[in-house]
């Protein structure tokens, strides 16, 4: 199972002062490459007490502001985001053998954000997020589908509005690390931190 990263290195002078271009430097590489769902992320969240609990979400957009994703505001991860707002993003492109891990805090978004995406989504995922309960038990998948079918016949005529506990989250960055695999485990790791004063600054840390 073990593979010999080769493939490319990554210097300090490849590197965009600003991590926000040089995100999306890497992203749009990663979509490029035909990689499936290259905004796909893990999200780590730890409640007050400090348990963890790690999901993957999707990526909607980012900005110099940071990094959006939506869920249902009843989730685990909200209720976890309501405790402790310190979070941890990583986009495992392994395929490319590179990863950027991001640390930071995450905000709720606005009303008006979350309408602008919500009324982009297919008729499908809006009703889903009026179907489920996330992250509650439930006995069947029967009771899911009762519940689509019921959203279905209630919303069949006019748009369907967003729900009063659905909403999306923006990951303002503190840290962000781009990672590229290299020969004998000797992998190239470029982390940017934030400085009081808002500017970047950028370290080799040691693989």
């Amino acid at each position: 199972m073990r593979r010999d990263y080769a493939e490319h290195g990554l210097r300090r002078e490849d590197l965009d002062a600003d991590p926000i271009r040089q995100f999306e430097r890497w992203f749009q590489e990663a979509c490029s490459a035909g990689l499936l769902e290259p905004n796909a992320m893990s999200l780590a969240t730890s409640s007050a007490d400090g348990r963890p609990t790690l999901r993957t979400v999707l990526l909607k957009g980012f900005d110099s502001r940071g990094f959006v994703f939506f869920t249902n505001l009843e989730s685990t991860k909200a209720r976890q985001i309501a405790e402790n707002n310190r979070v941890a993003l990583l986009f495992p492109w392994i395929a490319l053998e590179r990863q950027v891990s991001i640390t930071g805090s995450a905000e709720k978004l606005g009303s008006m954000e979350v309408l602008r995406y919500f009324i982009t989504r297919p008729f499908g995922s809006q009703l889903a997020a009026w179907t489920s309960p996330q992250s509650r038990v439930i006995t069947s998948r029967s009771i899911l589908e009762g519940k689509l079918a019921e959203m279905k016949r209630k919303f069949s005529e006019g748009k369907v509005p967003v729900p009063s506990f659905w909403g999306g989250y923006r990951v303002s960055p503190h840290t962000i690390e781009f990672w590229q695999g290299r020969t004998n485990r000797l992998h190239d790791r470029f982390q940017y931190s934030l400085e009081p004063d808002g500017s970047w600054s950028c370290q080799r840390l040691a693989p």
